[in-house]
């Protein structure tokens, strides 16, 4: 147990933590030139092709130092704040981690994220600057960043090259002597935390876990703990880097775990599992359940593609079980699912699998958060669908969710970050210069304004410079409404949204004119309307296509011709009356662009 070393590696996405990663394997013989390629832990496309980690990966490192022989177990995780409870539970699994920052871009806002987690665990933290390689690479003005956000001495940063493999060694050495060996008696009754999980077409359920107290052998009869269930353990082993099976995983081993489970649903993040015959008496601190904050209603383009639909949400579910989903019927857009998510990432990456690996087209109405209503009988409801709001005459008050957004940036976009705060209803808490130019400002924002383009946009004004990183902080109420889209007298419930009092008249507005540019022309007119309640608040007019029925009226009395376009007139309202308005799905993205 004393040449075991558990450790992770924290980053902000694009600072090189898979290139590491990779090169590791490479120094330790792991892979060669036949097997390696770029990012060898990230398993699926979309990892690969965005640059990000979505998955934990766990690898055990074989290291020769001074003739003793060390097992590094490497936990490679997430970088993206929608997946910091899953980042958490690595980090639990570690004693250490390596804090990499990247030389031509210096501290940014998920690195300090994931660095507080860490302290919060008391981990050893050994800093890095990776890519000293490049030519606009500023290493001593990152070192001075470093020492800031972590206290250290300019002395214990190492300078690295991933991508070279320069410095690479020194890592090595610096694991082996600063991140300490597992604690852990093999004697006591079994204690192994499970930090990520994913299902297997063939054996099920596989769970990642880190023994803390006891030992695991195969066969052995286990006991999840929150979940209450009893398994068997069916197989067990470790990652280097493919599966190898082993018959027994000691006290500070890391390692996965197959016990024929059919739900993937049923091992849960941070869950502890223990012997059923020998339980522990306290489980592992700090298991949550994963909650969704985002909500968004998912609908096939081709309503004869629901069944596929369904089975389709139904196989990612069984590999991603942070994402809920229950049916849903919509009158204008049909049956599909009403789907939460943890964040903005993660609903894009739910989106982006289905139409690949499923090959889907489908309607993504607009992203919603939970809203908590208070009913004048003191009831409280929590709402993740505007078309579920009850009726304004019932309702005490609303409350929504505030984050507390940190964002990093140079120092000469403080201005027009500045603004976008304010215009997105943010209350500023807090400004820092961490150097002469790189600032951290503190806003607590309404996550629902923080959803709707707010990275996109502060991407924009800092030319990318910029960086975020939010938290949940609390449930606030504020004048929020619920606005409504009318086509000719008809509410469209896929365009409900809830929203700010102040900004419900230039939303509606905004939305009303660009419905009617994507509607199509009927042969009857189509009135398009916004309202708050009962009262109307903008309405626009798609105009009908008209027949010239006076065209072979050549002089003689005006009656004649006011007769034929009263005729017409009549039928339009008639075809109004039964006709279907085709709204396309372009109505349906319009409402993601409103600012």
């Amino acid at each position: 147990m004393k040449n075991i070393r558990n450790f992770s590696i924290i980053a902000h996405i694009d600072h090189g933590k898979s290139t590491l990663a990779d090169r590791f394997l490479e120094i330790t013989g792991l892979t060669n030139d036949r097997t390696k390629r770029a990012q060898f832990l990230d398993k699926m496309d979309i990892e690969r092709e965005r640059g990000i980690t979505i998955k934990a990966q766990t690898v055990r490192l074989p290291y020769k130092k001074d003739g003793q022989d060390y097992i590094l177990n490497l936990i490679d995780t997430p970088g993206h704040v929608d997946f910091s409870y899953e980042v958490s539970r690595s980090l639990k699994a570690c004693e250490g981690v390596l804090l990499v920052v990247d030389a031509t871009q210096g501290v940014e806002a998920q690195t300090l994220a994931n660095l507080y987690m860490a302290v919060e665990n008391n981990l050893a933290i050994i800093p890095v600057i990776n890519k000293i390689d490049l030519p606009n690479s500023d290493p001593e003005k990152v070192k001075g960043e470093i020492v800031e956000v972590t206290g250290c001495s300019p002395d214990e940063i190492i300078q690295v090259s991933a991508k070279t493999g320069q410095g690479m060694d020194e890592i090595f050495n610096r694991i082996i002597d600063v991140i300490p060996p597992p604690k852990g008696s093999p004697d006591n009754e079994l204690k192994a935390l499970i930090f990520d999980s994913w299902f297997d077409a063939y054996r099920g359920g596989v769970a990642l876990i880190r023994i803390f107290e006891g030992s695991i052998e195969k066969g052995q009869k286990l006991y999840l703990m929150h979940h209450g269930k009893t398994y068997e353990a069916l197989e067990i082993g470790y990652f280097s880097p493919e599966a190898i099976e082993t018959t027994k995983l000691g006290v500070g081993e890391v390692g996965y775990l197959v016990a024929g489970i059919k739900n993937i649903r049923d091992i849960k993040i941070g869950d502890t599992v223990t012997d059923f015959k020998r339980k522990t008496p306290h489980a592992l601190p700090g298991f949550k359940e994963l909650k969704p904050m985002v909500f968004s209603s998912i609908f096939p383009v081709d309503s004869n593609k629901y069944e596929d639909l369904c089975e389709a949400i139904e196989k990612l579910s069984i590999n991603d079980s942070s994402f809920t989903y229950e049916k849903e019927t919509s009158t204008a857009l049909g049956f599909g699912f009403r789907v939460g998510y943890l964040g903005i990432l993660h609903m894009e990456i739910v989106r982006e699998r289905l139409e690949r690996e499923y090959n889907l087209d489908l309607i993504i109405t607009a992203p919603a958060v939970i809203y908590r209503v208070i009913l004048l009988n003191g009831k409280i409801m929590e709402i993740d669908n505007p078309a579920k709001l009850p009726d304004i005459q019932h309702i005490a008050k609303i409350e929504e969710p505030i984050y507390k957004v940190t964002i990093h940036t140079p120092a000469e976009f403080v201005g027009v970050i500045l603004k976008l705060c304010e215009e997105r209803r943010g209350a500023q808490q807090a400004m820092n210069y961490l150097s002469s130019n790189r600032v951290i400002i503190e806003y607590h924002l309404p996550m629902n304004e923080i959803i709707m383009e707010f990275y996109d946009k502060l991407k924009t004004i800092s030319r990318g410079y910029a960086t975020m990183d939010y938290e949940f902080l609390e449930f606030k109420e504020d004048k929020l409404v619920k606005l409504d889209i009318m086509i000719n007298g008809n509410p469209v419930d896929a365009l409900s949204a809830i929203v700010h009092k102040d900004k419900a008249y230039y939303k509606g507005r905004e939305l009303t004119k660009r419905m009617r540019e994507v509607i199509p022309r009927q042969m009857f007119e189509v009135i398009i309307q916004s309202k708050i309640g009962s009262k109307v608040i903008s309405r626009d007019t798609v105009k009908p296509f008209r027949k010239n029925v006076t065209a072979k009226c050549y002089g003689g009395d005006i009656s004649r011709k006011r007769k034929l376009l009263e005729k017409q007139k009549e039928g339009k309202k008639r075809m109004k009356n039964i006709g279907n308005v085709e709204i396309p799905q372009e109505a349906f993205l319009e409402i993601l662009k409103i600012d």
